[in-house]
């Protein structure tokens, strides 16, 4: 027979006190209350033996919180995201808050999904990485009073909270930087921009070769293919009909991944003899032969602003008269020998 749980009231009785007097010293507030220290080590004493464990769900419909954030992305498995993840679990877990995290795929019937549960399950707030056609459902947590902010691209035209990079300077600093190191014929290889973040690396690309007189030759792939293998095949097709590249400029770390499986397989000399510039740094790029030059983003001071937005949030009632902090974080590009000069 499963075995009753152990309540304050039970702990109350035994002790012959009130339970509001319990309730007070395993919340915490026991000096606030003027409760004696006798009483506050008898109560958790007690509470220690009887292996007491509060009831977070009937807490949580007591006090409205639940001491839950979700933290929503792309694809937790992703390098980047994984350790800007563990980052935001670190100052969250400080804060007093437990994070779960879940990935939407880029996939907007699993976004609504997963919105919806987490938002019946009544956590405290939202970092999402949005997939492209969420966007009235961000709206509808914002007219819910729901604290949200959105991570790594946004929807134009919602006032909501959100952390981003500047992509476009980053990308148009990347792609500078290798036509300052004699590369000409820049290849850059992106998913199809139909989002904030992919829209702004290829507008810097795009910027950069045409303001010093060069051609743009890009390969936008759709996501969707990049897990099923017709990425992989995409690439190779593009570097087999784009015979004259020198360099080529990946838009996100995944894409590097497998543009450097595409080269091994077909033509190894691909990695010494074209440039090379991943989006988003990867601890590996620090051992390949050549190194990988990257741009890096900041991920603590993304994970500290996400949390220095989402806190006072958390905080508030009326969150639908509150301005939106939208905020915007310069990138490092971060120079390896894969994007130094190959002119002799």
């Amino acid at each position: 027979m499963k075995k009753k749980p152990v309540s304050i009231r039970n702990i109350a009785e035994e002790l012959k006190i009130s339970v509001t007097t319990v309730s007070f010293v395993l919340n915490g507030k026991a000096k606030e209350k003027h409760i004696s220290k006798e009483l506050t080590k008898k109560v958790l004493e007690y509470a220690k033996l009887i292996n007491y464990r509060p009831n977070q769900i009937a807490q949580s419909l007591r006090t409205g919180k639940s001491k839950i954030l979700v933290f929503m992305v792309e694809d937790i498995s992703n390098h980047f995201f994984s350790k800007l993840a563990r980052i935001f679990e670190d100052i969250a877990y400080k804060k007093g808050y437990k994070v779960i995290f879940c990935s939407n795929e880029n996939d907007d019937e699993k976004s609504n999904e997963l919105i919806s549960l987490f938002n019946f399950r009544q956590v405290d707030g939202f970092v999402i990485v949005p997939s492209p056609g969420i966007k009235d459902t961000i709206e509808s947590l914002i007219k819910d009073n729901i604290p949200v902010v959105l991570l790594d691209r946004f929807f134009e035209g919602v006032d909501c909270n959100s952390v981003v990079i500047d992509n476009e300077k980053a990308s148009f600093d990347a792609t500078v930087h290798l036509i300052n190191n004699q590369f000409k014929k820049i290849g850059f290889i992106t998913i199809a921009p139909n989002q904030t973040q992919m829209k702004g690396r290829l507008s810097g690309y795009v910027k950069a070769v045409n303001e010093n007189g060069l051609n743009p030759i890009t390969l936008e792939i759709p996501y969707d293919e990049v897990y099923v293998g017709k990425g992989k095949e995409r690439i190779k097709n593009f570097f087999d009909e784009e015979t004259g590249l020198d360099a080529v400029f990946f838009a996100t770390n995944y894409l590097v991944q497998i543009g450097l499986e595409v080269f091994k397989e077909n033509k190894p000399s691909l990695i010494n003899d074209l440039g090379i510039v991943s989006f988003d740094d990867n601890d590996m790029y620090k051992i390949y032969s050549p190194t990988i030059t990257s741009v890096s983003q900041p991920l603590v001071e993304i994970s500290t602003a996400l949390m220095e937005i989402l806190l006072p949030l958390l905080k508030k009632k009326d969150l639908i008269t509150e301005a939106p902090h939208k905020i915007m974080l310069n990138t490092e590009l971060i120079i390896r020998e894969s994007s130094l000069s190959k002119v002799m």
